[in-house]
This record gives C-alpha cells, structure tokens and sequence, in this order.
C-alpha cells in the first residue's frame, strides 16, 4: 500500500457497522412493540432492496430524510399487501431511528483492526447515514475512540459522491488528497467518489457479491492488517 498514506476515512454502515443485522433485530422489536403480525424474513426480503434504492434517490436528492423514512416501509408493507395506517407507519419510522442504536453487531474484527490502524494512522468516518442515529451507533458500540473526525452529509449538506463531502471531510481532518484512502461498501458513493477528488479508495464487498477489477477490494476488515 502506499507508504505515504496518512488518513484513512471509513464509511460506517455496511462497512464497520453491521447494518442489515441490526436493522433486522430492530424491526423485530418494533414489529413485537406494535403487534405487527408479519414475517420478518418476509418483510426483510422486500425492505431491504427498497431501502437501498431510496439511499440512492436521497443521495442523489431526489428524496427527502422525511421521504426516505415514510416511503420505505410504506413501499414495503404495500408489496406484501399488509394493510398498515399512516399514523402508524410514522410511529414505526420514528421508533426504528430511536431502537436502532440498541443493537451493535459490528463486522467481524472491527475493533481488532481499528485499534491496529489507530496506533498507525489518523482515523476518520464519512457517512451518509443521519447525523442523531450515526453518533449514538458509535457511542453504543465503543467506536468513537478511534476516529479523530466524523463527517456527516447533514453537516454538509450534501452526501457522497458529492465531492463536496469528501472536500470538507479532508479539510476537517487536516488532510492532503494523496496522503489519504477511503474504505467503504458502496461502488458509487464511497469508492468513485472518493477517486473523483483523488483520494485513493479500497472497496469493503462485505457480501462477496461485487467482484471487480475497476477497484481494489477487501472481503474481510481483517485483511486491511495485511495492507497496511
């Protein structure tokens, strides 16, 4: 890797943070609190490609926050013809940012690698995610000691791959383009991103489902060990 890498930026969810674990569990628990007699893996195997493509419509700010949070579950419940309230899918919305947090599964070796990088190297985060519910997954799962800066989209006001982002991300971290890397899970946003403002980038296919040789990529955290 090259030797005059200073600043490693992450992204969080899908990338240190285990984030269809967690969700899962947590609309487990909202589905117990309400009543809401549906099968999870049901649910899950129809919400989850939703929520992805209404990421992608915000990051391109086609959506909004508000948007995003009503028209993913709504979409959802509609696809597997369960009759849900507006007033309830509001209520839903709001108690999965509020339980979300709960859980904690990171990606296997998180820490272990953070706390090797860390003696390293500064540490960063660049995340899309909402401001409120990414500080309390770091806080929740002890992650915070290891990131020196933690860029939000709603600070900037834009999100990845703007490059306006990844701009304010190298200012606040006090970082030069070519002394910095980005480690993130989606192609798009972190990876062609990040190479768009000349930060190099290694791209986390957590799933090993996205085989390519336009980027580096890792399959496994533990092998940034090996690289740095």
């Amino acid at each position: 890797m090259n030797n005059t890498i200073k600043h490693i930026f992450f992204d969080l969810d899908h990338t240190l943070w285990d984030f269809d674990k967690n969700s899962g569990l947590t609309f487990e628990k909202i589905f117990e609190m309400h009543n809401i007699d549906v099968g999870l893996r049901v649910f899950l195997d129809v919400y989850e490609p939703i929520n992805f493509q209404y990421w992608k419509l915000y990051r391109e700010e086609r959506v909004t926050k508000t948007e995003l949070r009503y028209g993913r579950l709504k979409d959802a419940f509609d696809r597997i013809d369960v009759v849900v309230s507006d007033e309830l899918i509001d209520t839903l919305s709001e108690d999965y940012i509020i339980h979300l947090s709960s859980f904690n599964h990171l990606f296997e070796g998180t820490h272990d690698v953070l706390n090797y990088l860390n003696k390293k190297y500064e540490l960063h985060i660049i995340t899309n995610g909402f401001e409120e519910a990414q500080e309390n997954k770091m806080k929740a799962s002890n992650l915070m000691q290891y990131f020196t800066t933690i860029t939000n989209s709603e600070m900037v006001g834009v999100k990845k791959p703007n490059p306006k982002i990844f701009n304010f991300a190298l200012n606040l971290a006090n970082a030069r383009a070519e002394n910095s890397i980005m480690i993130g899970d989606n192609l798009e946003a972190d990876i062609q991103g990040a190479i768009d403002v000349g930060i190099d980038a290694i791209h986390f296919d957590y799933s090993n489902a996205n085989k390519t040789d336009r980027y580096k990529q890792i399959t496994n955290l533990s092998r940034l060990k090996d690289l740095f």
